[in-house]
Order: structure tokens, then sequence, then C-alpha cells
């Protein structure tokens, strides 16, 4: 049987999602702590692969059991209790046999944080910049990545996907309590693209490039031409939607 888990976890501790061979992530993490409690291996395939030190406030996975489980509630008391504290379980639900988490996935929602203020009780949780950007260049800039769907200037090099065509649905700029947060939505993201498209837009904020110059950028297809990738530890991803008719987590 097939199973959703709705779940968040703070990266501060983890490289990444992904399990990596001798290094800890929250993949690894949850697939012991499964393997552990239904006394049988669990693998668990992840919605999507977070960077090193990159945080979830939304994530879901599944894995497949040898049998029903039941009561879900008692599984998901145990593995809160299992798991450390930076990792929290929302939700299990049943899925049909062939739900996927990753690939069944219609939009993801990103934000990043920045401040230029110190801020102690946000320490991990943001990105510290040393200028203040101007939040109108910055929102205009965002309406121009709108125009596209080749997002090449903002991917990884060398990796293996077959298309750096995304569909932005948003992407904008606001100032809550005393950070700039930039939320950006699409059908699917590069990797490393949050972080590249942030650190040129403030670029952008700051006067080092202008509006055409981003244009320019965007249209050149080369990521040599973006600007520098921001920190992980300001990088969230906030929500993961599905069709109506996968996810009914009551």
């Amino acid at each position: 049987m097939r199973y959703f888990i709705h779940l968040a976890y703070n990266g501060t501790n983890y490289c990444g999602w992904q399990t990596q061979p001798d290094l800890p992530t929250v993949q690894q993490t949850l697939e012991q702590a499964l393997s552990t409690l239904l006394r049988q291996p669990i693998a668990v395939v992840g919605c999507g692969r977070t960077d090193t030190g990159v945080h979830a406030s939304d994530f879901y996975a599944h894995f497949d059991a040898l049998s029903p489980i039941s009561p879900l509630s008692t599984l998901i008391f145990k593995l809160n209790s299992f798991l450390p504290d930076d990792i929290a379980i929302f939700n299990i639900f049943p899925v049909a046999d062939n739900a996927h988490a990753r690939f069944d996935a219609t939009a993801r929602t990103y934000q990043y944080h920045a401040s230029n203020r110190r801020l102690p009780f946000r320490q991990g949780l943001y990105s510290r910049i040393y200028f203040e950007p101007d939040m109108d260049l910055m929102n205009r800039g965002a309406e121009i990545l709108m125009e596209y769907d080749d997002f090449t200037s903002f991917a990884k090099l060398h990796t293996q996907v077959k298309t750096n065509i995304c569909h932005l649905s948003h992407a904008r700029w606001e100032w809550l309590n005393d950070e700039w947060v930039f939320t950006i939505r699409s059908n699917r993201f590069l990797r490393n693209m949050v972080r590249s498209v942030t650190g040129t837009l403030l670029d952008v904020g700051r006067g080092k490039l202008t509006l055409d110059g981003l244009r320019e950028i965007i249209e050149r297809k080369d990521r040599c031409a973006a600007g520098v990738s921001m920190p992980p530890q300001g990088l969230f991803l906030t929500k993961v939607e599905y069709p109506n008719e996968l996810i009914n987590e009551s």
C-alpha cells in the first residue's frame, strides 16, 4: 500500500533532502525512522530535492508498506517521538498505488528571506545582506521574469534535466517583519534556480544591475551571466500543490 507523508523540516543540520553516502539528510533520517518503527525496509520518495541548509515548511513524500498501517495516528505519534526535533510529521494518509509525490505535484512555492538587520531569533532562517535594496525595482524585475519560461541562465550547470522551461505564476517581493521576502511559484524549478534568481534581483535592487540588464541575462541563457546564488539558509519550500482528487488528508 502507498502512503503520503506531509511533513516539515529545518534544513540547518542536513545536507539536503536526498540521501548521500556518510552525510546526514532528511530522506535518510526519515527512512531509518520508518524502517525501525514498521520493522521493514522503507524507501521514501520526496516531492523535491532541497539543497544543503534549505528548509521546508510544506513537504510531501510517499512510501510503500507491505500491509495496511492502522491506526495511522499511532504511527504519526511514534514518528514525531522518534525523529529529531527539526523534522515534524503533520499527517500520513493512503493514496492510490500509482500516486507519486514528485511527478504528481502541479505547483511549488518557495520563499526567500533576507534582511540587513541583526535578527537574533531568526538565526539560520534568513540571509543577512548589508545594503537596503529598492523593493519597487526588484518587483519590476520580478514582473520581467514572469514574461519568460526559459530559465537556463539561473540553472545549475551540468545537471541531467531534459528542459529548462518553467512556467512561473507568481513572483513578488514584500517587506514582512524586518525581512525582505521573495515569493515565487511555478509548475517546476531548476536546481539552484530560486537562489540564483533572488541574488540577481537583489543586484537590481542595489543598483548593480539594470532592468534591461536583467532582461539581457535571461535572454542570453547563460548561467555565467546571472548574479551569485544567495546562501541556502534563507530559502524555504512553503507550498506543494497536487490535484484535489489525489490529496485527501481527512
